[in-house]
C-alpha cells in the first residue's frame, strides 16, 4: 500500500478559486505546471497510489481552502485534506472549526518556503496557543512548513503542547553533505525526543541524502535512527515536485532499500494512517 501525504492540487477555474499566494508570491510550479484533482487521480492511479493527502497550496491560495475541500468531498474515498490559516488571527479557532467541518483533518502552518527565504516565528507566539491547543485536543496533525533555523522556537511549542501531533515538512530542509554524524541537522536531531514530532520524507531530504558525504544509508538510516520509522512519513510533493510521480516514488523506494521491509511499510502508508486516521475509514 502507498499513501502520498504530500500533494497540491490547483483549479483550473481561476474565477471561483482565485489566485491569492500568501506573502504575495505565486510558487513557480503552480504556474508551470498544475494538477487539478481529476488529473491527480489519474495520477494517482496510474502510479498505483491508494490514497492521498491534499495539502493546502499556501503559495496559489494562502488562506482559501476551498479548494482542498471541494477536491476531498469529489473524491472522500481517495483524499484527505490539509487547510491552513492565519494561526495569530482573533478568530482562528473559529476557522479551524470551519475547514474540518468541510471535512478537512490536518492543519499546515506556512512558514517558510520556497517564496518566502525568511523564517518567521509567529508560530510560537502566545496569540497562536488557542490553535496549537485546539490542534492537541481535536487530534489534529499540523504539518509544519520551516527551516532548520526555525527548530529552536518549535522546541517551546513541542514542550507548551505535548499531545499536539506535528509533522517536520521536508525535514525543515535539513542538508546533509557534511556527512556523518551531520552536525548542520543537529537540531533537527535534538527534537527526536519529543514523541509527538514526526518528520515528513519528501523528494527534498533524499535529494540532500545524496550530496556530498552523505548516503541515503547514512542520512535516512540516522532520521530513523533517531525518531523511529512510525514517526515517519514518505510524501511525493507531487506536482510541486519537477519529476512524475511514479520516479517520486522510484527515488524513495531506492532511497530507503537499506531498511528492513516493515520499516518501509510504516514509511509508505502506516504512519499516514496514524497521522490522518479518516484515510483509513474510507
Amino acid at each position: 500500500m502507498i499513501i502520498d501525504t504530500h500533494t497540491h492540487v490547483i483549479a483550473t477555474d481561476t474565477k471561483k478559486y482565485p489566485l491569492a499566494p500568501l506573502f504575495g508570491k505565486q510558487s513557480d510550479w503552480s504556474q508551470a505546471h498544475p494538477i487539478d484533482y481529476a488529473d491527480m487521480v489519474k495520477a494517482d492511479i496510474e502510479a498505483k497510489v491508494d490514497k492521498a493527502v491534499l495539502v493546502q497550496a499556501s503559495s496559489a491560495y494562502a488562506f482559501d481552502n476551498s479548494y482542498v475541500a471541494d477536491s476531498v468531498a469529489a473524491h472522500p474515498e481517495r483524499f484527505t485534506g490539509v487547510f491552513s490559516i492565519d494561526v495569530v488571527a482573533t478568530d482562528a479557532v473559529a476557522k479551524m472549526k470551519h475547514w474540518m467541518g468541510k471535512g478537512l483533518t490536518g492543519m499546515r502552518i506556512f512558514t517558510s518556503g520556497s517564496t518566502h527565504a525568511e523564517q518567521e516565528t509567529f508560530f510560537a507566539d502566545a496569540a497562536a496557543f488557542p490553535v496549537w491547543q485546539y490542534a492537541s485536543d481535536q487530534g489534529l496533525s499540523v504539518c509544519m512548513q520551516m527551516r532548520v533555523k526555525g527548530l529552536p522556537l518549535l522546541e517551546t511549542v513541542l514542550k507548551r503542547f505535548p499531545k499536539a501531533r506535528v509533522i517536520l515538512d521536508h525535514f525543515a530542509r535539513a542538508e546533509a553533505a557534511d556527512g556523518p554524524p551531520f552536525p548542520s541537522a543537529a537540531p533537527l536531531w535534538a527534537l527526536s525526543k519529543y514523541p509527538n514530532l514526526y518528520l515528513k520524507l519528501t523528494h527534498r531530504p533524499i535529494e540532500q541524502s545524496v550530496k556530498g558525504k552523505s548516503t541515503p544509508e547514512a542520512f535516512l538510516g540516522k532520521a530513523v535512527a533517531e525518531f523511529g520509522a512510525a514517526r515517519m512519513c514518505w510524501g511525493s510533493n507531487f506536482p510541486a515536485a519537477k519529476p512524475p510521480l511514479p520516479e517520486l516514488i522510484e527515488m524513495a523506494r531506492k532511497a530507503l532499500s537499506f531498511l528492513r521491509q516493515g520499516d518501509q511499510d510504516q514509511i509508505f502508508y502506516k504512519t499516514a494512517l496514524a497521522l490522518y486516521p479518516a484515510l483509513a475509514k474510507k
